[in-house]
Formats: structure tokens, sequence, C-alpha cells
């Protein structure tokens, strides 16, 4: 399920192009964006994401961040060597591909486990392009 107006891309997306696999919505986890790790060796893992709105919209101001992550253990950036934290902020979001990445971390404490409570969120103001 994709948002009609703007979205979050994974599947290795090219930076200003269109394309990727829209993240599911709506806790769909069809095409969610998951990481495998091992705690016991406190592994982390890094995803090429994008976000870009549908053709005709323009998005300013948008700020990526996670939701329900209690552990801190997701972070974003928008360079895969850079520092990662907590929220990201694209000046303007158009109908191509703006490229950020997502980390997230385990620790030797967890139990294995499939944990669904996390997830990215952003929030700008959409306009109508043109």
């Amino acid at each position: 399920m994709a948002n009609p107006y703007i979205n979050i891309y994974k599947d290795n997306p090219t930076a200003g192009a269109k394309d990727g696999t829209a993240v599911s919505m709506g806790n769909s986890y069809t095409a969610p964006i998951k990481f495998t790790l091992d705690a016991e060796q406190n592994e982390f893992g890094i995803q090429k994401c994008a976000i870009r709105t549908e053709t005709g919209y323009v998005a300013q101001v948008v700020t990526i961040s996670d939701l329900n992550d209690s552990d801190d253990r997701w972070k974003v950036c928008k360079t895969e060597d850079g520092t990662f934290e907590d929220s990201i902020t694209f000046d303007e979001v158009t109908d191509t591909n703006s490229i950020f990445y997502v980390k997230a971390t385990s620790a030797s404490t967890e139990q294995p486990m499939t944990d669904r409570s996390v997830k990215l969120r952003y929030s700008g103001k959409l306009l109508i392009a043109g």
C-alpha cells in the first residue's frame, strides 16, 4: 500500500531516478525495511532508501525520523558514511529520488525476535508542483 502523494522507497533506489520498491504502510508488512542482525555480535546494517513525491507534487522541509524506537537503535543519514542521527531534513523533495540511509543496530542484551514496533515517519509541507 503506497501513499498517493509521497513515499519512501527501498531496494537500492537511484538518486534522481524513479526506481525502487515503495515501502509498505499501514502495518501491511508487504515491503518493509528489514534487517537480520546477530545480536550476540552487536551487528549493524545499513540500507539505502529514497523519498519522493508522486508526479505533480513537491514537498518542502521534509523531516524523516523514527517512531517507537525506544532502544534508540534506528538512525538515518543522508550519506552512507556520515553521522547517523534520529532525524534528517530535506529542504525539498520532488518526484525523483532523494537518497538517504537507514541504520539499525543490535545489542547482545536482546533476545531473538521480529520487532515490528519501529516505523519511519516523514513530515513536511506538500504542494502542487508548478
